[in-house]
């Protein structure tokens, strides 16, 4: 057949469609038409073999303190209440106090499982992991107060602008289930984390490639999806393509307004999603057991417990990435009273993650998901306020698990008192490019070019740690 011929089969196929069904054959075709398109460009990606297929990122707004957590500091307790020893450099911090006392971790640490790694008693069921867990304990950023240090572990910069790491995984490897979106972000209430909806968008990308917000601590986490009682299939139908009618004029006068493209992909995809969503966040499908292992039967553990057993539910499923908000609105952050503050938090995140490692890995996911756990910074050793921590970005940890990552080992530390990363240390360029390559994409090959300049998702910086699999 003829490149002519072609063109006169797909402009008839298109009149015919348009015209039938009030035009919903015409959003089929242009959709199969795109995923085709989407399909081709895509494929310049697949780098190197993956050995995950999905990402679930647990972040915890605000900061946790790795000194309470996962990274021991003996000498820290011994020097409580004494400045900082000399050799030590205070950090710049966002808004701490210059020469505050040292203050103390006041921790159980237990070893646990094969491999002996460490945890404090404020993580009993994560604890219990500890063999499927990497833990990163030589971590640094540039973003010194919340709105920098959230913005720059989701883009790598600690300025707007940039699309998020989701928006790069979506853009570069596209959906697995074209009937749910493949970036989705939770949050554990209904308020905003800092920045708000630029942690997941799209920056210079199409709009189309940004994350989509559900509310999963809601009976209806997507909202508006179930048709109204009064309205019937038919009635949606005649709406939804004349909208598409509008939005498709408009579009053609504005080619550069990705916004206006995105809009209108949203509603091809929820139209789809109607049909497949409310099965994929329906929780009422688990057994008893399987609730109570996330903790949904006890309230202090049933919020962020519903947004983890939905993550297992949308990876399940072929959703890219799942990005969980715990704290949402900073509430890690812990400039006064860090005992009452991380300890509540702790037992409400604990049990609930600890559920979802176990689950994906009785399922036979836990090989293909990649789990990261970890705030935009992490808290000094030197007290705030008495018994508070301030930001600490020049020293911190994050976990992996799953994906092809070898649990059951520590990779780099920070100095005796955890103020500084000072062997192996990891950028957070470091951890998008390793969270990449696992993915099977190399952040040096994967590009667009933005107003002719060649964009990277770690800006040209970055490279994965080979430890993370090999030990």
């Amino acid at each position: 057949m003829s490149n002519d011929s072609f063109s006169i089969t797909m402009a008839s196929r298109r009149d015919f469609l348009q015209t039938s069904g009030v035009g919903f054959g015409a959003l089929a075709l242009e959709w199969l038409l795109q995923q085709e398109t989407v399909a081709a460009e895509q494929s310049q990606f697949a780098h190197h073999a993956a050995r995950a297929k999905s990402v679930i990122w647990l972040f915890m707004e605000g900061g946790p303190s790795h000194l309470d957590l996962v990274d021991p500091k003996p000498l820290l307790n011994e020097l409580n209440g004494q400045p900082l020893p000399t050799g030590f450099q205070e950090p710049i911090t966002a808004m701490g106090e210059k020469g505050a006392p040292l203050l103390a971790a006041p921790r159980t640490w237990t070893q646990h499982g094969e491999s002996g790694l460490w945890a404090s008693e404020w993580i009993p069921h994560i604890a219990g992991c500890m063999d499927d867990i990497a833990v990163i304990r030589s971590c640094w950023t540039n973003g010194i107060n919340h709105a920098g240090g959230v913005c720059q572990m989701n883009t790598c910069l600690d300025r707007a602008g940039r699309p998020s790491l989701g928006a790069w995984i979506n853009y570069g490897l596209g959906t697995a289930n074209e009937n749910l979106p493949s970036f989705v972000v939770m949050c554990d209430s209904d308020g905003r984390p800092v920045n708000g909806p630029r942690n997941w968008g799209a920056g210079f990308m199409p709009a189309s490639h940004q994350g989509i917000r559900i509310n999963g601590t809601s009976d209806e986490p997507i909202a508006n999806l179930n048709l109204p009682k009064d309205v019937t299939d038919q009635r949606q139908r005649s709406k939804l393509s004349l909208l598409q009618e509008f939005n498709r004029e408009h579009a053609a006068r504005h080619p550069q307004q990705t916004e206006l493209e995105a809009r209108i992909q949203s509603y091809e995809t929820a139209f789809r999603m109607q049909a497949h969503a409310p099965e994929a966040v329906d929780l009422s499908q688990e057994t008893d057991a399987t609730q109570q292992l996330y903790g949904l039967d006890v309230e202090e553990t049933a919020n962020f417990g519903r947004l983890c057993l939905l993550s297992r539910r949308l990876v399940e499923r072929g959703v890219r990435f799942v990005q969980l908000y715990s704290g949402t609105g900073s509430k890690w952050d812990s400039h006064t009273e860090i005992e009452k503050n991380h300890s509540r938090l702790c037992r409400s995140m604990d049990k609930p993650i600890a559920g979802l490692l176990k689950d994906l890995k009785q399922r036979g996911l836990l090989d293909e998901t990649l789990v990261v756990w970890g705030g935009e910074f992490g808290r000094t050793p030197m007290s705030e306020k008495g018994n508070g921590r301030d930001h600490n970005p020049t020293g911190f940890s994050i976990w992996m698990a799953g994906g092809g990552v070898k649990g059951g080992q520590t990779i780099g530390a920070t100095d005796e008192l955890g103020l500084y990363a000072v062997e192996d240390r990891m950028h957070v360029k470091d951890i998008h490019a390793s969270i990449l390559w696992l993915l099977g994409l190399n952040n040096m090959e994967l590009n667009y070019v933005s107003n002719g300049r060649l964009e990277r998702p770690t800006i040209n910086e970055g490279s994965f740690n080979q430890k993370l699999v090999t030990g």
